[in-house]
Parts: structure tokens; C-alpha cells; sequence
């Protein structure tokens, strides 16, 4: 039942309830009229833009998360919640009508006169009313109270729609990194198995130029403390890895067993996307379209404060029929009606009403300040992520390099080594370094593609324009 109200609520969301501001408030920092940073200026990302990175098999975890992770049901079952506030506050504007019926009976008792005949006994007699009646009940709100409650509940809705499309993007963002952890993780533990074999055949390799005396004990204790480390790392890195499997199972909304079908290898970062322009982020980003939802209710309900000093007026009607014979219920000949006119007008209430007034408008201000620092740092993640992937992708340059260089070194040391000119110390620094340097580009393609998720994620995943109800 969850799950299917949450995939309904989710389609809401994209026609309903994330629109964007209007009139967003005006910051006093001044933005730019583009990005500082690199952009590229080529189409839009997708809607589902962690199909970007062309896999299948990670689009179809991501659909599987979004219905089923249990974070995202309860931002669902929230949304719900907003959606029946609104419904009430709305329906203060309208009137309220209700239908009673009645029925009564009375035994009033005869005393004080004998009647001959009666003995001791208490005469009485039984007397039965029996009524119908439709109420109605409705407050003119001439000053326009219970119009700002039903715009601030509807202000509520719409900030809290926007905060489920949060959670859905944040969600995805989650999901995506953790299956890239998953990849990066099955490389680092299936380059450290390789290392494993290559330090145990150089060990084995030692140790018969030590029993044939070409070399000394010493360079055998080197290779096997190698080994060693190199074992020792090797099970850090299944560790790491049964840990991100686990940890993806439960963003899908399963028991942790370990045991889900993961990716080998992390994908090639996709081509460049483009970041658009700073004055359209406020559309996009689903926190930003909240924040400034709240500012809206925030001030509706400043105006409800406001009205709360001014009378209330209520008319009342009532109809109906009232007898004391059941049959006789419905005849118009036992017709009953009124009509009442209910002025209120607040005189002394302690200072709650102003309390309420000052309240209302730091709630106001609270929520104006909230928008600003949410803008000013959604400016700065979209900044830092487009700079960062500039960096990340020089950075992958120089490993490539580096790994180059390491490879050949190691060959270098090892011939040295067998001819006699080096020591093994310098083995096995050239084998650390090649080690260390293909280590280190597979986190660095691992850092670079959680840095292109970030970077979706800061621009509003895709650049879609979220409409109004």
C-alpha cells in the first residue's frame, strides 16, 4: 500500500508541488551572470540523468531504490500528511452543515390530590418529543484570515512536494555512489589479489637465489614481510568491499546479506555537463524551491497573526421539525427555523494576539535567512563541483603517467636486481610505488564520478522545470 501511494505521490510530485518561486527573494550577494568555474555548454542532462553513465544494470537499482527504500516511503507518507492539512484549511472558507435527530421522553408524576381508586399507587403519565433538524454554520471571512491559513497550508504542501523530490535526487545520489564504491571496490581487491600472486612468486624467487647463495637472508625476510603486507591488504580490501555490498542492500530497502549481484569495473566519467546559469538554479534545486515555499507560508501565516485582532463574524441556521409524535416528523405543520448573526470582537487577551504578531514575523525572518544561506550554498556546490572535475580529470592524467613510469621503473629495478648492480631494497620500493600509483588512479576515477553525481545533484539533477498546481 506504501509503495504504491509513494510512486503516485512521486508523479505528484513532478506536476505539482515543487514550483518554481515566482518571485524568489533577493539576496544582497551578488551573483554572476554565468558560472565562474568550466562549464560546457552542451544540451541538458536527461531526467534520469544517472543514466549518463550508460549502464543498465545501475538504472534499474536506482528504479528498485526509489520504490522501495523506506527513507523515501516516510518523505512519501509526509507529503500525505501536507496534502490533508491543506485539505482542512481549505475547507475553513467554506461552511459547515450537519443533520441531528433527537428523541426524548419525560415521566412527570401527579402528587398531592388522591385519587379515589388509586390507592397508594403514584399516578403518572409519559410525555415523548421527537425532532429533525439541519444546522449550518459559516464564518464570512471578510478580512481575509482563513484565505491566508488555506495559501499557508498550500505553501506547506508545496515545500513539502519539493523536500520529497529532494529526498528522491538524494536518494539516487546515494545509490549511484554507493554502486560506484561497490566498483571501485571490486578493482582495489582484484588489483590486490594480483599483487598477492606477483609478491609470492618474487618471494619464491628470493628465496632460491638465497638457497643457491647469490643473495642474503635479508633480501628473503624483505620479500616475505612484502607478502605479508600485501595479504594483509588484500583482506582490507574484501572487507571494504563486503561493507559498500551491504551497504547498497539497505538503500534498496533489503537485508544486508551481502550477497547482491554487483559491478567489476567503474565506467568512464560521461562527456562534460553543462551548468546553465546561476539566476536559473532557483527553479531547479529542489531545496531552494522549498526553502522559498516556506518563506511564502511564513508570511501568510504573519497575516493570519495579523487578522486574529480584527472581529470575527458567523451566521448560523438551523431548520428542522420538533413533535411529540413520531409520524408527525416529517409534516411542515411542526416546521421549526432560526437564524443567528455571532460578531466577536477581541478586547483584552493578555498580549497573546500581539505575542502572536512578533512571533509570526521572526518566523518570517527565519525563513528569509534560511533561503538566503541554502542559495548562497547550492551557488557554492555547483562552483566547487564543475572547478573539481577540471581537477579530477588532470589528476587522472598524471596517475596514467605515474603508473607508466612505476611499471617501467619496477621492470628497471628487478633486471638490475637479478644482474647484481641493486639491492633489493630498491625491489621493492619500485613495486610499492606501481602498486600505490594504479591504486591510487582507481580512486581517483572513484572520486572523479562522485564528484559528476555531486554536480548533478547541486544543478537539480536534470534541468527540468518543476510546474505549479
Amino acid at each position: 500500500m506504501i509503495r504504491t501511494c509513494l510512486v503516485s505521490l512521486v508523479s505528484l510530485v513532478a506536476a505539482c508541488a515543487t514550483a518554481p518561486p515566482i518571485d524568489p527573494p533577493a539576496l544582497d550577494v551578488v551573483t554572476p551572470d554565468a558560472w565562474t568555474a568550466h562549464q560546457n555548454p552542451g544540451e541538458a542532462p536527461a531526467l534520469a540523468w544517472w543514466s549518463d553513465f550508460g549502464d543498465a544494470a545501475l538504472d534499474d537499482v536506482v528504479r528498485s531504490a526509489i520504490e522501495q527504500n523506506y527513507d523515501l516511503q516516510a518523505a512519501a507518507a509526509r507529503l500525505e500528511q501536507a496534502v490533508a492539512d491543506s485539505r482542512i484549511a481549505g475547507a475553513d472558507l467554506l461552511p459547515t452543515a450537519q443533520i441531528g435527530l433527537t428523541s426524548a421522553q419525560q415521566k412527570r408524576n401527579f402528587i398531592g390530590f388522591p385519587i379515589p381508586g388509586a390507592e397508594d399507587r403514584v399516578l403518572s403519565t409519559v410525555f415523548s418529543n421527537y425532532g429533525v433538524s439541519l444546522d449550518v454554520t459559516w464564518e464570512a471571512d471578510l478580512w481575509g484570515r482563513l484565505r491566508a491559513g488555506a495559501r499557508a497550508a498550500l505553501a506547506d504542501l508545496q515545500s513539502r512536494a519539493a523536500d520529497l523530490r529532494a529526498a528522491q535526487l538524494s536518494l539516487a545520489g546515494q545509490t549511484v555512489k554507493a554502486w560506484f564504491a561497490i566498483a571501485e571496490s571490486q578493482q582495489q581487491f582484484r588489483l590486490a589479489e594480483a599483487s598477492v600472486a606477483s609478491f609470492r612468486t618474487s618471494s619464491d624467487q628470493t628465496r632460491e637465489r638465497f638457497e643457491q647463495g647469490l643473495r642474503p637472508s635479508l633480501d628473503v625476510r624483505l620479500s616475505l614481510s612484502n607478502l605479508a603486507n600485501a595479504e594483509a591488504l588484500r583482506e582490507q580490501r574484501r572487507q571494504q568491499l563486503d561493507a559498500a555490498i551491504r551497504q547498497l542492500e539497505v538503500l534498496l530497502g533489503r537485508y544486508a546479506s551481502g550477497t547482491l549481484a554487483s559491478p567489476t569495473t567503474l565506467p568512464d566519467a560521461p562527456a562534460a555537463i553543462p551548468g546553465g546559469l546561476p539566476a536559473e538554479l532557483v527553479g531547479r534545486r529542489p531545496d531552494l524551491v522549498a526553502a522559498e515555499r516556506r518563506i511564502t507560508a511564513a508570511r501568510q501565516r504573519l497575516q493570519v497573526a495579523r487578522r486574529e485582532l480584527y472581529p470575527s463574524i458567523s451566521l448560523t441556521g438551523s431548520t428542522g421539525t420538533s413533535t411529540s409524535a413520531l409520524t408527525d416528523l416529517l409534516k411542515g405543520d411542526f416546521g421549526v427555523w432560526s437564524l443567528l448573526g455571532n460578531l466577536i470582537q477581541p478586547i483584552f487577551q493578555g498580549g497573546r494576539l500581539r505575542a502572536g504578531i512578533d512571533r509570526a514575523e521572526a518566523r518570517a525572518a527565519e525563513e528569509l535567512a534560511v533561503y538566503a544561506n541554502t542559495a548562497l550554498q547550492a551557488f557554492s556546490e555547483v562552483e566547487t563541483a564543475l572547478a573539481a572535475d577540471v581537477f579530477f580529470a588532470n589528476r587522472e592524467r598524471h596517475l596514467e603517467t605515474s603508473i607508466e613510469q612505476s611499471r617501467a621503473a619496477e621492470t628497471l629495478a628487478d633486471d638490475r636486481y637479478r644482474s647484481g648492480l641493486d639491492d633489493y631494497v630498491t625491489v621493492l620500493e619500485s613495486q610499492r610505488l606501481a602498486l600505490q600509483a594504479e591504486g591510487d588512479l582507481i580512486a581517483a576515477k572513484h572520486l572523479r564520478l562522485e564528484n559528476r553525481v555531486d554536480l548533478y545533484l547541486a544543478l537539480g539533477g536534470g534541468f527540468n522545470s518543476v510546474e505549479s498546481p
